[in-house]
């Protein structure tokens, strides 16, 4: 019954998602529309769209399977993921919009040599969407084996859990790439606005739910959080993930430097990160951009409100025993509340139904945004390197969108392959490399670029490819790919640096690296620096 449930609503969802992109496909015909969405989206559908984006899997399935497992330090994601935003509309969503066409390298070419420029720009974006890809298509595997029952010991259509957590990578990636092959910019943000009224009704419906249990006491739902979380009265303190107090002086300074080192890369990742900066071209002003930004605050923060009643529910009606025997990284805490909450309300066809739904919202949230990522990687590709590197500006409209889709295809296919070893892992901490990896490459140079006028073509190179060899360096020697039990690869140990979040010291290295670089060259261009400036505050010239 569940199983027919799940997969009925499940299908629903995905035909509703594919009629919205072959809708879409009609309406794009130009390269702006395949880019930008034909730049005809209000502030608050932008905002809208942006919040479906940005609130991923590792926001509903991640952070709220953190706070399950690990109290008071797992709410600390949801607070650096909303300070974030303050870093985005203050330094970079109106400039941006003011200054770029399509992606971010427009804006980091503006007034330096656009072939090498658009090269690294290009490289760096397709890094960190792979990054921020893995995190969504592991939640998919996790969240698929829960749907359909699968446990260690069963099997669906003669898969058992391992086998189906692959497929269901395989099939996420599959249809994420149609949506953006076939529905560029305007299907793609279409879905997400769609995606973001499921999550945020799905989320408020469970919130209620929970907090209704407790009769809105929510000392009792902490009580018993911490009660059945198996971690005592520590469970609502700092130090369970992060600060951790120990016998050795090394890993406890190691362990505060993790937390710091997260921190940084949470609240300046954001502003670097390439799919949500195209979301900056897709409205008509960058007036309107500042609005959805605003917007997309509201949404957001309220959404991070409820990951609080997600997390603490799921650790006291679930328990944290249940919850990392299905998934030991706590990826499906929320799926498995609603499971608990509907066969509490209404028996076991109520766990079923709730169960369904949240789980439909869940692959919703992952497509909308794995469509998202693969759409400004691939536009990166196409309108950067190609367009821009290869033709040198020659390249036809036609031509710039049929190398974006061929490149959606090539970076999908490179995304499932790498998500296949990374089950293991929780998502939102995934995604948290990945924001260090784009504070690392991408900020300083878009910071350097808008507000340092000696800044050039060497500088821009050196932060970029500096911050994203430091930043991906450091996570290959971590205990994130080797060396622990929760690693990628946990047979084996090649892992020397300490820390699992490279921020602390890859975002420095970055800025330190642009500044080098631009102080080395004698290039400057005073009067291209000049025009960037005018254009960037008041929009004149802008496209």
């Amino acid at each position: 019954m569940s199983r027919t449930l799940t997969i009925t609503l499940f299908l629903v969802f995905v035909a509703f998602t594919l009629g919205i992109t072959i809708w879409a496909s009609r309406q794009t015909k130009t390269a702006t529309d395949f880019y930008a969405g034909g730049r005809q989206f209000s502030g608050f559908q932008n905002g809208m769209a942006i919040g479906g984006d940005y609130m991923s899997a590792a926001s509903f399935l991640g952070i709220a399977g953190l706070i399950a497992l690990y109290g008071y330090d797992g709410f600390l994601y949801s607070i650096g993921f909303l300070v974030a935003w303050l870093v985005a509309l203050l330094l970079v969503a109106e400039f941006l919009r003011n200054s770029g066409r399509y992606t971010m390298a427009d804006v980091l070419a503006f007034r330096m040599r656009q072939r090498p420029v658009r090269t690294a720009a290009s490289v760096s974006t397709i890094v960190v969407s792979i990054f921020y890809l893995i995190a969504q298509m592991v939640g998919a595997g996790a969240l698929v084996s829960l749907l359909l029952g699968i446990k260690a010991d069963t099997t669906f259509l003669g898969m058992d859990a391992a086998t189906a957590k692959v497929a269901t990578i395989i099939l996420v990636g599959a249809l994420m790439i149609v949506y953006v092959v076939v529905g560029g910019m305007k299907g793609t943000t279409y879905v997400q606005i769609v995606k973001a009224f499921l999550l945020m009704t799905g989320a408020l419906v469970m919130t209620v739910l929970v907090l209704a249990h407790y009769k809105f006491n929510l000392s009792a739902l902490l009580g018993d959080a911490a009660a059945r979380s198996g971690k005592g009265a520590a469970f609502l303190e700092p130090g369970l993930r992060y600060g951790v107090e120990t016998a050795s002086a090394s890993a406890t300074f190691y362990s505060k430097m993790d937390l710091l080192s997260l921190g940084i890369a949470l609240v300046l990742g954001t502003a670097g990160l390439p799919h949500i900066l195209t979301r900056f071209y897709t409205v008509p002003t960058s007036r309107v951009a500042r609005k959805s930004v605003l917007w997309a605050i509201g949404i957001i923060g309220t959404f991070y409100l409820f990951t609080l009643a997600l997390g603490f529910g799921a650790a006291a009606l679930v328990g944290g025993t249940a919850i990392t025997a299905q998934d030991k990284a706590g990826n499906t805490a929320a799926p498995q509340l609603a499971q608990t909450l509907g066969l509490d309300l209404f028996g076991e066809t109520g766990g079923a139904v709730l169960l369904a739904i949240i789980a439909a919202v869940a692959f919703a949230t992952i497509l909308a945004v794995v469509a998202g990522l693969t759409l400004a990687s691939s536009s990166s590709v196409a309108h950067d390197f190609y367009a821009s590197v290869i033709k040198r500006g020659q390249a036809g409209e036609r031509d710039e969108v049929r190398v974006a889709r061929i490149s959606a295809f090539v970076i999908g296919a490179v995304a499932i392959i790498l998500s296949i070893f990374a089950q293991s892992l929780n998502v939102a901490f995934l995604v948290a490399l990945a924001f260090a990896v784009a504070a690392s490459a991408n900020l300083p140079a878009i910071l350097y670029s808008l507000f340092w006028k000696r800044f050039n073509t060497s500088g821009a190179l050196w932060s970029i490819y500096g911050g994203l060899a430091s930043a991906v360096l450091l996570v290959f020697f971590s205990p994130v790919v080797s060396g622990a039990p929760t690693a990628m690869f946990p047979d084996s140990d090649w892992h020397w640096f300490p820390l699992s979040n490279p921020g602390i010291l890859s975002i420095p290295f970055g800025f330190l690296c642009g500044w080098i670089g631009t102080v080395i060259s004698k290039e400057s261009d005073a009067d291209k620096y000049a025009e960037l400036e005018v254009r960037s505050l008041t929009g004149h010239g802008a496209h």
